[in-house]
């Protein structure tokens, strides 16, 4: 068994990715003839070369454009089905998945879309999935309290969390003073984006005004040391997204991505795929590319899963069961691989 055979076999989580972001091109081309939306091409190979990003804000209208495309509640269990069938196939056994709701259907029916999916997906495959009800930071003030009531709404009922994605420059959380007053009042946890496409100022407006218990990409924060032993001292941890960050030009290239340097600092590290159909990637790829490039081994490999784990919105008797469920597989993976 080699490396890569260990990476394709072993039970995942993952903490970053998008919903809107993992609908396949095929799919993409269904709903928008489904719902009469204009796309710049008609055929897969098409959608996969207008999945190429000249840079962010590149990549937030083409995202809109997809959000755009999904209609109705079928439309987003859909997806979810889709995406659970993706997640099944790398053996990413739980997911906390974000997920932007569009503000043209009630809430109670999309989420009762994604818990159709959900629950077919624990009967058929063996995969769950939990939501981070997103707020896109170039909202209305108000379209950021409404998201905030509707993900307070779910609580109890798949979501666990309220996030914050979009265009950073000149969207701080700051902006939403009532979204996050309403979600610390109803006990929500928020887990927003920070530290992408602005440095670490956005990375400490975030710990300042959205109390996050863990923050997507972050991987601007080696741009002040002082923001850095912030991170190390609470160990927040970071949800690296490698091949995004290649992708949206943070970085140039991925030999030059600053994860071997998180992990020097101590910082705490998980590794994601953010928005795979449209970075040409998956969990289990962005694995194998970060082993190869930078080394990494069984046991590093490993310890990224398991670390993802721990840091779950579960229940701890869930976390439990499933850590140990994963330890028992690592511990015969290895005997197989190592």
């Amino acid at each position: 068994m080699t490396l890569h055979d260990f990476i394709r076999a072993m039970p995942k989580v993952e903490l970053h990715v998008h919903l809107q972001g993992s609908t396949r091109p095929e799919t993409l081309l269904k709903l928008a003839q489904r719902n009469n939306i204009p796309l710049p091409s008609d055929t897969v190979e098409g959608i996969r070369e207008w999945y190429t990003f000249r840079d962010f804000p590149h990549f937030v209208e083409i995202y809109g454009i997809i959000c755009r495309c999904i209609q109705s509640p079928d439309d987003i269990e859909l997806l979810g089905r889709e995406f659970l069938e993706g997640q099944a196939a790398q053996n990413i056994r739980y997911t906390e998945l974000t997920y932007t709701p569009p503000r043209y259907l009630p809430f109670d029916e999309q989420l009762d879309a994604l818990n159709r999916a959900r629950a077919w997906g624990e009967a058929a495959l063996g995969v769950t999935m939990n939501y981070i009800v997103d707020i896109p930071r170039e909202s209305e003030v108000e379209v950021g309290n409404l998201i905030a009531d509707w993900a307070i709404s779910g609580m109890g009922k798949g979501v666990i969390a309220l996030g914050l994605g979009g265009p950073e420059v000149d969207n701080p959380p700051e902006k939403y003073p009532e979204a996050y007053a309403k979600i610390k009042a109803a006990g929500l946890i928020s887990i927003p984006h920070a530290g992408e496409t602005v440095g670490p100022e956005s990375i400490w407006s975030a710990l300042k005004f959205a109390n996050p218990v863990r923050l997507g990409h972050g991987v601007r924060c080696l741009e002040d040391p002082v923001l850095v032993e912030e991170l190390r001292q609470r160990q927040i941890p970071l949800e690296v997204c490698p091949t995004s960050n290649v992708c949206l030009k943070v970085v140039d290239t991925l030999e030059n991505h600053p994860l071997p340097r998180l992990i020097e600092a101590g910082l705490y590290v998980t590794i994601n795929s953010d928005d795979p159909p449209m970075f040409n990637t998956t969990l289990t790829e962005e694995y194998m590319r970060c082993a190869d490039t930078f080394g990494f081994d069984a046991a590093r490999i490993e310890q990224f899963v398991m670390d993802a784990l721990r840091v779950t919105i579960l229940p701890a008797d869930q976390k439990a069961q499933l850590a140990n469920a994963y330890q028992a597989e690592f511990a015969d993976l290895r005997t197989r691989y190592l």
